[in-house]
């Protein structure tokens, strides 16, 4: 009976992907969004082989300072997070939870070959003033003593005001080859969590420019490192070595286009949320059909990495000795494959 069920969920799935997916109201939201300003999703990352993958892109300069002060609880997403103060007056965001060390890799990978990301760091200990007796969420996360293990911090910036979200099948960019390097990035790195609501504008002001420049990134890159897809466990599907190695990246090559293997399908214990297993199933064409020219030039970006500054990235997640080398392995494999196509 159970089996019967599934098929009959699957049938109907693949039913509603036969229809559009994209309304006009998000595309009227996104042209608001562009008409405002100039629009950027990449820029020259210069002398890759000089850049500092442990510190990422706020630099050893923006890195927080204890002591943290507590000032308010997120309830967006699904991971637990809050607000803090550090002792230089900067704003945190603090995520608690399994995405803390694929984040942290995840953004120095993307920002080395000229993508935005946020500015966010590891910590192994952390521990805020004037926590509540109680969080919503992650209150399981936080010891006795209110030392949290392995959290990420992500800088809120001064001069930058979050607009809106952009949608991977309507932006300024499609067809272009940044956009297109950007997806490439997503499976190099395994990111399966593609949401549009993943997606961030960001609003900056450069001085003595006349209107402020939209920024666009992923700005969740927590699902990374891990299966090609929504595994059954949440352990397995992020930052796991053996989930990295043993996933396949180039699924298939033609003269002119070559598909990824991320984002894959949710694994079926999945159907019983059928509306979110359906949506993850729309969004499998992000992998598929990308130039080969242009998958080559981002094998080419990420061949001036340099084996020690790949080590330094995941050293920045706080893995151990023996999972970096393990994780460098298997990047180092994967932009091989790339300068091959």
């Amino acid at each position: 009976m159970y089996k019967n069920r599934q098929i009959v969920m699957l049938f109907f799935a693949f039913v509603v992907l036969s229809f559009p997916g994209t309304s006009k109201a998000a595309n009227k939201t996104l042209d608001a969004i562009v008409g405002n300003g100039s629009a950027a999703l990449w820029r020259d990352p210069g002398d890759i082989a000089s850049r500092n993958l442990f510190y990422g892109s706020g630099g050893k300069e923006h890195q927080p300072h204890a002591p943290f002060t507590f000032i308010k609880e997120d309830l967006d997403g699904t991971n637990p997070k809050f607000e803090v103060r550090d002792r230089d007056g900067v704003k945190w965001k603090v995520k608690l939870g399994e995405e803390t060390r694929p984040e942290t890799v995840a953004t120095r990978f993307v920002w080395a070959v000229g993508y935005f990301t946020d500015e966010d760091y590891f910590l192994p200990s952390f521990r805020a003033e004037n926590m509540p007796h109680h969080l919503h969420r992650g209150q399981n996360l936080i010891a006795s003593d209110g030392f949290m293990r392995n959290v990420r911090l992500k800088r809120s910036l001064k001069g930058e005001k979050k607009i809106g979200h952009w949608r991977w099948r309507h932006d300024p960019f499609t067809g272009t080859r940044e956009l297109n390097g950007l997806r490439v990035m997503m499976a190099l790195i395994n990111n399966w969590d593609l949401k549009d609501v993943n997606n961030a504008v960001y609003e900056e002001k450069e001085p003595g420019e006349p209107q402020p420049k939209q920024v666009y990134m992923v700005s969740d890159l927590g699902a990374s490192f891990g299966t090609t897809g929504r595994s059954v466990t949440r352990a397995k599907s992020k930052g796991n070595l053996n989930s990295y190695s043993h996933s396949k990246f180039i699924r298939k090559v033609t003269p002119s286009y070559v598909d990824f293997n991320v984002p894959t399908r949710p694994a079926l214990i999945h159907l019983v949320e059928l509306p979110a297993f359906i949506y993850r199933l729309q969004l499998r064409w992000i992998g598929k059909r990308i130039p080969r020219e242009d998958g080559r030039w981002m094998g080419q970006l990420l061949a001036r990495l340099s084996p020690d500054q790949i080590r330094a990235a995941f050293s920045a997640g706080g893995y151990s000795a023996q999972e970096v080398e393990g994780f460098t392995r298997v990047v180092e494999f994967r932009i091989s494959e790339l300068n091959q196509l």
